[in-house]
């Protein structure tokens, strides 16, 4: 099944926004496109909830984050090695799955460092001038059996970590003894590799070697055997030639002591972008990812960062990354539908952005469906005529086309409620000053503009006449002027506007250059405007708002 495309409409989602992105997802499915999932970057309303109730429709889920993280490219099936490990094991495992290093971890899955291809190439092939290292296992006799699939005719202390130095017994008897005593290699420290040379055999058992290995799978004489036994010399039998064996030994020294203790460990959660300039600089061949108790769960490369995230999502009713789903500018967006001025959202690719001077983005979507001979769900006709009638006040908003009149004809008989009664159901859902706290009723609908440099915010609520705006003013302009601080803005405006007599309100929160410039009556000495005729945001104040800024010569 595909990785799912969320479709968000815009941040503090007003009910064209939910509308849309439930209408959108209805389309994507009847057209065979059932990977669109609907959802939502802020929450409900009033009126929304009656909507949705009224259509027995779920709320989308709630997303407030799309920012790629670490969990969402990191590899969870993790194949790890422990300090008792063999470099045997850890070189299958590497070449059986085409790593270039492992995680050693504890027996409670806790990170202990890391082993590289490179450092067990370290080791195997060391400085010529270091000839001791050559030779050099730390290991158990028990660890070299497992490696070799050693027959074992005498063992002693099988599972003893020790480290220990291989010799292959090739050189003639009168010099082996010398030879072996004048590389200050003490004999129980020894491992001998000796093919069917019966006086070499008895050298060692004479000198007391720790290991001797008897090569080709051949046939050791019991008195051998037994003097192993009386000379507590472990004796094994080898498959393999002598350099084969010897080889083999090397790689059955424990990955203890070889591997990096020092890592970098990361979490599920942190941020790519975060992580990236972390490990700008690293040359590390695995990164690990770890839970609060510092258990692995994860690994990625750098390979994996740079990869274009999967995250895929589509935007309706906005197109501006202000208003956004947190993260949006580092996923895929996939398709924009809107009805609003063009914003600055860059994508890599070309998409799909269809950008409507309409009513309303359920209007885009509707058509959508009536263009391409689809009947909706009425549920979904239902909620596409609540998203028309929401952003043009039921037809009387100068947003409004000849297009939002013929949709509603036709979606009506489809949902079996008239525009009339839907409309009452909304605009009576109750009010949104009565129904919340000050500062969520400016981040109800808020949305956030840039012009050039400047960004400013404007919020808007729809309430049925001006009594309860009136009963809160004082505790609303106080929360328009904490939001303009904490969002650092050049001003906040709330637009209160009355769905009867379709004036408005404006309540500013600027300096007093900006707010003299204004030049709609003022109420008194105070920081609210009196905007007779204007009830849309996005036709009538926006505009006005640019013009404004420029007149002032601030952009």
């Amino acid at each position: 099944m595909s990785e799912p495309i969320y479709i968000f409409g815009h941040k503090n989602p007003d009910a064209d926004a939910i509308c849309s992105a439930l209408a959108y997802e209805a389309y994507k499915h009847a057209i065979g496109q059932t990977e669109y999932i609907a959802a939502r970057c802020g929450n409900s309303n009033a009126r929304i909830d009656a909507i949705l109730e009224r259509f027995k429709t779920p709320l989308p889920r709630f997303i407030g984050d799309v920012t790629p993280r670490v969990g969402n490219i990191m590899q969870s099936k993790v194949r790890t090695v422990t300090k008792q490990s063999t470099c045997a094991g850890a070189l299958e495992l590497i070449d059986q799955y085409d790593v270039r290093a492992l995680p050693v971890v504890d027996d409670a899955e806790q990170i202990e460092g890391i082993v590289s291809i490179f450092q067990l190439g370290e080791f195997f092939i060391p400085k010529p001038n270091e000839s001791r290292a050559m030779r050099r296992v730390k290991t158990c006799v028990q660890s070299i059996i497992d490696s070799l699939n050693a027959k074992v005719l005498h063992a002693e202390n099988i599972n003893e970590i020790e480290e220990l130095f291989v010799r292959i017994g090739a050189m003639d008897i009168r010099s082996f003894g010398g030879h072996h005593k004048e590389s200050g290699l003490l004999s129980d420290r020894s491992i001998i590799v000796v093919g069917d040379r019966r006086d070499i055999q008895e050298r060692c058992l004479e000198l007391g070697v720790r290991l001797l290995v008897i090569t080709g799978a051949l046939e050791v004489d019991p008195e051998v055997v037994e003097r192993a036994s009386e000379s507590n010399v472990s004796l094994i039998v080898s498959p393999y030639d002598s350099a084969t064996t010897s080889w083999i030994i090397r790689t059955a020294t424990h990955i203890d002591g070889l591997f990096e203790p020092k890592v970098s460990c990361f979490s599920a959660e942190d941020h790519i972008s975060s992580v990236k300039r972390r490990i700008a600089n690293s040359n590390d061949p695995l990164y690990l990812v770890v839970n609060d108790e510092k258990q692995l769960i994860g690994v990625f490369s750098k390979s994996d960062i740079l990869r274009p995230s999967r995250t895929r999502i589509a935007l309706v009713d906005h197109n501006e990354l202000g208003q956004a789903v947190n993260g949006a500018s580092e996923v895929q967006i996939t398709e924009i539908l809107d009805h609003h001025r063009l914003g600055n959202i860059p994508t890599e690719q070309p998409i799909l952005f269809i950008n409507r001077p309409v009513g309303s983005t359920c209007s885009i979507v509707a058509d959508l469906f009536k263009t391409h001979k689809l009947t909706p769900e009425a549920n979904i006709a239902g909620i596409m005529m609540a998203g028309i009638i929401s952003d043009t006040l039921l037809l009387n908003s100068p947003t409004s086309t000849p297009l939002e009149g013929e949709l509603l004809d036709w979606l009506s008989p489809i949902a079996g409620i008239e525009p009339d009664a839907l409309a009452d159901i909304m605009f009576t859902a109750g009010s949104v000053i009565i129904n919340s706290k000050p500062a969520e009723v400016i981040s109800s609908d808020c949305k956030i503009y840039e012009e050039g440099e400047l960004r400013f915010s404007v919020s808007q609520i729809e309430e049925l006449g001006f009594d309860k705006f009136w009963e809160n003013e004082d505790a609303l302009g106080k929360a328009l002027e904490a939001y303009r601080l904490k969002e650092e803005l050049f001003f906040s405006f709330l637009l209160v506007t009355d769905i009867n007599s379709h004036d408005s309100l404006l309540v500013v929160s600027a300096d007093d250059e900006l707010r003299a410039s204004i030049n709609y009556p003022q109420r008194g000495q105070s920081n609210i405007y009196e905007l007779s005729g204007i009830v849309s945001r996005k036709k009538q104040l926006i505009p006005y708002i640019s013009s404004l800024l420029k007149t002032m010569g601030v952009v």
